[in-house]
């Protein structure tokens, strides 16, 4: 099945990602395909609660719609650490979560998790799932979040 869809569909740009090992999929390609980093699917309960970013960071809450983002600041207001949220049915997905390099090791990213788990808690959603890099798996870990399956993705090179 994987291989007709990797036939099919040959635009540049164009991704697939699976519930799986990379071997598997890696097998089902064709060769102007280029796989990508593992990845993980995790999971966790949502909690109504969070934490005050740092000094001199602020975090700030906004919704456009259904989608919440979440984002720490400096005291120039440029964004050091930013995540979002959007609901799927009873979940909660969490989604672009990332800290300017400037501004990791100083717990922001953990901060961004909280505040977004909170959000969700509170309007409602119950469970939170997330596709981790091998390096966010390790934050997200520490916060609760746990693994379901290994994600094995791959793309078409755009020119």
């Amino acid at each position: 099945m994987i291989e007709n869809l990797t036939e099919q569909f040959t635009a540049p740009g164009t991704w697939i990602k699976v519930s799986g090992g990379a071997t598997d999929l890696q097998r089902a390609l064709s060769a102007h395909w280029t796989m990508e980093s593992a990845a993980y699917l995790m999971r966790t309960r949502f909690a109504v609660g969070t934490d005050d970013p740092p000094s001199p960071y602020q975090t700030r809450v906004s919704m456009e719609g259904d989608v919440v983002d979440a984002t720490v600041v400096d005291a120039t207001c440029v964004t050091a650490a930013s995540g979002r949220l959007a609901p799927a049915g009873e979940y909660g997905v969490i989604d672009q979560v990332e800290t300017a390099p400037a501004h990791q090791r100083r717990g922001l990213g953990t901060i961004v998790m909280r505040t977004l788990g909170d959000q969700a808690a509170r309007i409602g959603l119950g469970t939170g799932i997330l596709v981790a890099t091998e390096d966010g798996r390790h934050l997200y870990r520490a916060l609760g979040w746990t693994v379901q399956s290994e994600i094995a993705a791959a793309h078409v090179p755009e020119d």
